[in-house]
């Protein structure tokens, strides 16, 4: 049953959100200017003198939006049209209509931060496509890169044991296939870890061989349905002959953690756990990090390259996966509006319509958990269906690791206890879950 909008209507900013809007907020935002001067003569060399007048456009727009927000300046419509822009502009309207203060407007440091953040972003975009012909650039390119590279040795030994694993014993017994899947798993999610937008853009790559620390990570997650996926996919494999089975993958981070998230999904269709796969990404870039098509693509063209052999292995299988439809890539832009995944049904129709073509959907990371939950102050204990409001396209798991002020599901006692131990608990990355929805 799903909650009443009225009870969902007040939302708590909270310290760490504050935090954010004060501090990190325009950290990225002065990251996102310097990126662009750096790139002057690049701009100039493909555009002349009206690439140096967008350069100065964009730095100057930018510019303004990070005086905005540091001196809580009210929140103004969108005003480049792009294929979001009335949508997005009607929920600004939609949040005005909501506020009780006296002056009657939207404010950077007095609205929820989850709607502050998505806008930020959004204007960072708005900043650019103001900006032809630099319209195309992606702020933030170089950094989900970076991140990449300088997590070689992790994704190497990624490799090497998928393949070797793939080569000795293809076709596996029943628990060392469960074995097998709940380590990949367990990749999975600390491979979020690497999250730019929390690290202000800063590196964030994994140095060390994520197969060797699973056992030391295990007293970390603190909701851990991990047997219930294992049962529905074991149960769903055992009849994938009569009808496909289908696991989407609803992305997060660029760079080592997609890695991750490829290694996982070429075990689950390599070992006949799935038949098809189908991942979700971001239109625009977002949240520093977050997955685009281009990253998507980029990615799998630098494995294919790579000159270590188990590497390059993975990249041509990935990229064959993709020939053949087995695995699939979507982009839409819900992803990138304000709205919580409760309002996807109503809002993005043809979006939910397709998540429900699946047998399990893996949502990656903490901005799609902040979104599932409507990023409220639930008490810890309150169940995942009820904070998921109603959002139920298919059986769904949340992987996260935890940086943001936001949990649910956890047993009597267990969150205060971890505060008085961790008072920043919430919020550093250094738990995860795999929360799944009840439904099966």
């Amino acid at each position: 049953m799903a909650v009443s909008p009225e009870s969902l209507s007040g939302q708590d900013v909270g310290s760490f959100a504050y935090i954010t809007i004060k501090d990190r907020i325009p950290q990225i935002l002065t990251k996102v200017i310097d990126t662009l001067h750096r790139h002057k003569n690049e701009f100039f060399e493909k555009h002349g003198e009206e690439g140096t007048e967008a350069e100065k456009k964009a730095i100057s727009l930018l510019s303004k939006l990070r005086n905005e927000l540091q001196t809580d300046k009210p929140i103004v419509p969108l005003v480049e049209k792009f294929v979001d822009t009335d949508i997005w502009n009607q929920y600004l309207e939609d949040q005005q209509s909501l506020l009780h203060e006296s002056d009657g407007e939207l404010r950077w440091f007095h609205s929820p931060w989850l709607f502050v953040e998505c806008y930020m972003y959004r204007r960072i975009h708005e900043a650019l496509i103001q900006s032809s012909p630099i319209d195309y650039f992606d702020v933030f390119k170089e950094s989900k890169e970076q991140n990449f590279f300088e997590s070689q040795a992790s994704v190497i030994a990624l490799c090497t044991y998928l393949q070797e694993l793939r080569r000795t014993s293809e076709e596996l017994g029943e628990e060392p296939l469960k074995k097998e899947f709940l380590k990949f798993l367990q990749v999975s999610l600390w491979g979020n870890k690497c999250d730019l937008s929390l690290s202000g853009g800063e590196s964030s790559s994994q140095k060390n061989n994520l197969m060797n620390l699973l056992e030391e990570l295990k007293p970390f997650i603190l909701v851990d349905d991990t047997e219930r996926l294992w049962s529905l996919l074991n149960r769903l494999r055992k009849t994938r002959d009569k009808a496909p089975v289908r696991v989407d993958i609803v992305l997060d981070n660029s760079g080592f953690e997609l890695i991750t998230d490829f290694v996982l999904a070429d075990f689950l269709l390599s070992f006949k756990l799935t038949s098809e796969i189908h991942f979700y990404g971001k239109t625009i870039p977002w949240f520093v990090s977050d997955t685009t098509l281009h990253d998507f693509n980029w990615l799998m063209e630098q494995m294919k390259r790579s000159n270590h052999k188990w590497m390059s292995k993975c990249g041509v299988n990935w990229e064959a996966y993709v020939k053949a439809g087995t695995w699939v890539y979507h982009d839409h832009m819900f992803w990138t509006l304000p709205h919580e995944y409760c309002a996807m049904a109503q809002v993005a129709p043809d979006l939910y319509a397709e998540l429900q073509k699946a047998d399990l959907i893996l949502f990656k990371g903490d901005l799609n958990y902040r979104k599932l939950t409507g990023d409220r102050k639930w008490a810890f204990t309150t169940p995942f269906h009820q904070a998921l409001n109603g959002f139920h396209p298919a059986p769904l798991c949340s992987i996260r690791t935890l940086k943001a002020e936001v949990q649910v599901g956890l047993q009597p006692g267990q969150g205060e206890e971890l505060a008085a131990s961790e008072p920043s608990w919430l919020t550093t990355g250094k738990y995860g879950i795999f929360q799944a929805d009840g439904s099966f």
